[in-house]
């Protein structure tokens, strides 16, 4: 640093130990530094670590002063508490629900099973369009939870790879509709897969080949809309500036159940009736 404490260079401690006693500190000084603001967010020191892979790094104030300096191990301890967030924010829960008052743990989690309550109406606003349709095959009333919830698991884990790619900065615009165009082609082949397999089994299980198609292709269709969504909704959250891991779950489970129980049913009744 300069007597002023502005940052010039970095010395590696290898450097020192190899070096002879006589040398300059001007012939080990390496001109590339990485100095970090005080006031950037901690998510960010993480990611520029990673990203220059970094031991330590200068931090700096408003002028460019040096003031201290961040280690990998502090870095460790960040990208921990940051997954752990994310995590948390997923399951609609926070950090310190283990030890918090009994009523002041359900008051944090009303409002997502509220919202919770409300998608699941909508699902039910959905299913009862086709209540005439349930009434004549009862067999769409045992299949439906099959439909939703294949639905819901393929769009889940489309969700949790595109929510830990942005917490990581692995996820930028260069590259977010190939992930969605990964993410929706994966879902429409084990959307295949599964309709197959769910096919031949309901086919036999009702003797009814007709509705064994039926769930086959509401599985296709959901399989790949959970694909695309489970990608989509997080990096469309994102861009809007809300936090995908908090509120990109429940939108997705809307989305999953609503079009499964539409397809399923809807199917249904253009086929079967």
């Amino acid at each position: 640093i300069t007597p002023t404490y502005k940052v010039v260079g970095e010395i590696p401690l290898s450097s020192i130990i190899r070096s002879r006693r006589s040398e300059k500190l001007e012939n080990l000084t390496l001109d590339e530094t990485h100095p970090i603001k005080a006031t950037t967010d901690q998510e960010q020191v993480a990611e520029i670590f990673r990203r220059e892979d970094l031991l330590s790094a200068p931090v700096v104030d408003d002028e460019d002063r040096l003031i201290g300096v961040i280690t990998i191990d502090d870095v460790v301890d960040v990208i921990d508490e940051e997954a752990q967030e994310d995590i948390f924010k997923l399951g609609g829960v926070e950090k310190g629900d283990l030890y918090r008052a009994v009523l002041s743990t359900s008051t944090s989690r009303f409002r997502w099973l509220f919202v919770n309550l409300l998608t699941a109406i909508l699902a039910s606003i959905v299913i009862s369009f086709f209540d005439a349709t349930i009434e004549q095959i009862v067999a769409l009333a045992v299949l439906m939870p099959i439909v939703a919830s294949m639905g819901g698991n393929a769009g889940t884990q489309a969700l949790t790879v595109a929510v830990r790619a942005l917490s990581t900065r692995e996820l930028s615009k260069t590259n977010a509709y190939r992930i969605i165009w990964k993410e929706t082609l994966v879902g429409a082949i084990n959307g295949a897969a599964f309709a197959i397999i769910t096919g031949v089994v309901t086919a036999l299980w009702f003797h009814n080949p007709m509705l064994g198609g039926v769930i086959a292709a509401a599985m296709v269709i959901n399989l790949f809309v959970a694909g695309f969504c489970g990608a989509g909704v997080p990096i469309a959250l994102h861009r809007l500036g809300s936090d995908p891991a908090v509120s990109s779950t429940v939108v997705l489970t809307t989305v999953t159940d609503v079009i499964g129980f539409f397809a399923f049913l809807g199917l249904a009744a253009i086929f079967l009736l």
